[in-house]
């Protein structure tokens, strides 16, 4: 068993949560193999993480020092990863389930000929083969898989498994030789959320709005008790496709697949497409003016009433509540 090979990716110099969070499933799957855990990074700076893959558990980061690299590009990063896994040769490649990993992981699995066991929850080492579980038909389900061929690939779930560290010593860089060639696109235009605003991939707890908010404008509401939480704002479909706010605040089977461990619903139905994108958070409540909305079987409190007498009065409760602490 040569280990398990993380693909880490970063934010301003600094491990993303989910990739923290692969590294800690990495380590447990290293142990339990016998091998060993390494990480792979990208861009100018890459060796840079060297520190917090370290304290992630991973002995050794394989990094492609190329600016070409530094904005996320689906060809050349396809490209400079097969020249890691090339060296690195690793038994396991896992990915986090980010918008850059679903990208990633099927185009490197196709060129590897094996396949990707997409947006799992689990996973272990067994009788010498990846065994894992994922949800399905919107967490009614839970599918029990087992990855054939070599490397297992994978695509785990953000805040599936706690980011755990290990307090290990900086991993040792290794650099890797690669010519990045002549892309057949280029990066054009990227355009960042605001300034402070958390992503729902990532977000341990979510405020999200639907049809009961009646406006555009009130989403001040979502936003409000969202930052009061210290959480991010998401948004059903409807919401969306009424240009109340941007498609990537959505939730559901057509925008992110989110498993946070507070999942706040307002003014949200609980069509079958969005509760295929929440039902697996941790803790959820629903709040509602009507009482047999769909959102409350899945919810682990229904609070049924006015939410725009509701928020205001739970947001300063949550202002207060922290100024306390």
């Amino acid at each position: 068993m040569s280990g398990v090979l993380v693909v880490c990716e970063s934010k301003e110099g600094k491990l993303r949560k989910p990739s923290r969070e692969i590294l800690s499933l990495g380590r447990k799957l290293a142990a339990e193999s016998g091998g060993t855990l390494s990480a792979v990074s990208f861009g100018t700076g890459a060796a840079d993480l060297a520190s917090d893959t370290g304290s992630g558990g991973a002995t050794k980061l394989f990094v492609v020092n190329d600016p070409s690299l530094d904005d996320y590009m689906t060809e050349t990063h396809t490209s400079a990863l097969q020249a890691v896994v090339a060296m690195a040769q690793p038994d396991i490649l896992l990915f986090s389930a980010s918008t850059n990993g679903r990208d990633l992981a099927p185009r490197m699995a196709a060129r590897l000929n094996v396949g990707v066991a997409s947006d799992v929850t689990s996973l272990e080492w067994s009788d010498g083969k990846l065994r894992g579980t994922r949800p399905l038909y919107s967490g009614k389900v839970i599918a029990h898989f087992e990855a054939a061929g070599k490397p297992a690939v994978a695509t785990v779930r953000p805040n599936a498994v706690p980011a755990e560290d290990a307090g290990g010593a900086p991993s040792e860089v290794v650099p890797v030789e690669w010519q990045a060639g002549e892309p057949k696109t280029k990066l054009i235009e990227t355009k960042a959320p605001a300034a402070g605003e958390l992503t729902i991939a990532e977000a341990d707890i979510i405020v999200s709005g639907g049809r009961g908010l009646k406006d555009a404008e009130n989403y001040s509401y979502i936003r409000d008790l969202a930052l009061a939480l210290g959480g991010a704002v998401g948004a059903s479909r409807a919401t969306v496709d009424a240009g109340w706010i941007d498609h990537q605040h959505q939730v559901g089977q057509t925008g992110r697949v989110v498993s946070p461990n507070l999942y706040i619903a307002v003014g949200i139905s609980g069509a079958i497409q969005h509760l295929a994108g929440m039902s697996t958070s941790k803790h959820i409540i629903a709040i509602n003016k009507d009482p047999e909305a769909p959102i409350f079987r899945v919810s682990d409190l229904a609070v049924v009433g006015d939410l725009f007498e509701i928020l205001p009065v739970l947001t300063e409760e949550v202002k207060k509540a922290k100024a306390q602490h």
